[in-house]
């Protein structure tokens, strides 16, 4: 079925824009193989983020990601006390296992597609995300998923606590003077097929709080997907990202692309 894998989230998994779903990426069944590969682009008020990545999914069971984001901060580098187009960059390599239930199949009971998972991430800007207070420039989020698909109402409901240390997604490190352990963080997402090829929906992150220097904000999202088919994913989206490095709330939008089987 179209869109049951979800787009390509932003660190790398199979999900929404934001939050991770608890599908394994591609279309490959319990006895096949699926793959994407996607690139990412949001343009906010006074920052760039681009992420590019792949993914592949082994027997509807496992799934193997890894993501390149790349954080642009323009005109603005200047205002942090950096130069002009400095670029934060961070890699993530991530591993998910569906552990419980089947998206599609489990229609007759409430029982929902349940997976766990891990990402690896590490910043190439070391040296910098320790001077600005990280305690840390790598680190590993676990999360565990919950994702239920009722067709009869179109809808998609998707539900994950993670256990994180990221300052923006680890762009700007882990840890820091207001919390060096790990938190318990929330992402829900829904969606609603409007036909069998289209897809609005909404995410909602929230984020700890570390930085002594700068405040770090919820992040939300409001996007369409398109399946034209199964190769091919569309996503437009309106973001809110939060408060990031002192300079305010950060909103705008976002597209992404995604190829697939």
């Amino acid at each position: 079925m179209l869109a049951t894998g979800g787009v390509s989230q932003v660190e790398g998994a199979g999900g929404s824009g934001l939050s991770n779903w608890a599908t394994i990426t591609g279309y490959g069944s319990s006895d096949s193989y699926g793959a994407t590969a996607f690139h990412t682009r949001a343009k906010l008020n006074d920052f760039d983020l681009e992420v590019t990545g792949a993914a592949i999914g082994a027997g509807n069971r496992v799934e193997i990601s890894y993501a390149r984001q790349t954080f642009d901060t323009g005109d603005t580098g200047p205002k942090l006390g950096l130069r002009q187009g400095y670029k934060f960059h961070q890699d993530i390599v991530g591993a998910k296992v569906r552990v419980a239930g089947d998206l599609v199949f489990d229609q007759d009971s409430l029982m929902p597609q349940i997976a766990v998972g891990a990402q690896f991430k590490k910043s190439a800007n070391g040296d910098l995300v320790k001077a600005l207070g990280a305690s840390s420039h790598s680190g590993v989020d676990f999360y565990a998923t919950a994702t239920k698909l009722m067709l009869d109402k179109n809808l998609l409901l998707s539900a994950s606590l993670r256990g994180t240390k990221a300052n923006q997604l680890g762009l700007l490190g882990f840890g820091g003077p207001n919390q060096d352990g790990y938190s318990a963080q929330f992402e829900g997402s829904a969606a609603y097929m409007l036909s069998r090829d289209l897809v609005v929906g909404a995410d909602y992150r929230t984020k700890p709080d570390n930085l002594a220097f700068a405040a770090e904000g919820d992040a939300k999202v409001a996007f369409v997907a398109w399946f034209p088919n199964k190769s091919l994913s569309l996503t437009a989206a309106a973001v809110d990202m939060g408060e990031i490095a002192l300079q305010g709330r950060q909103t705008g939008f976002y597209g992404s692309v995604q190829l697939g089987f």
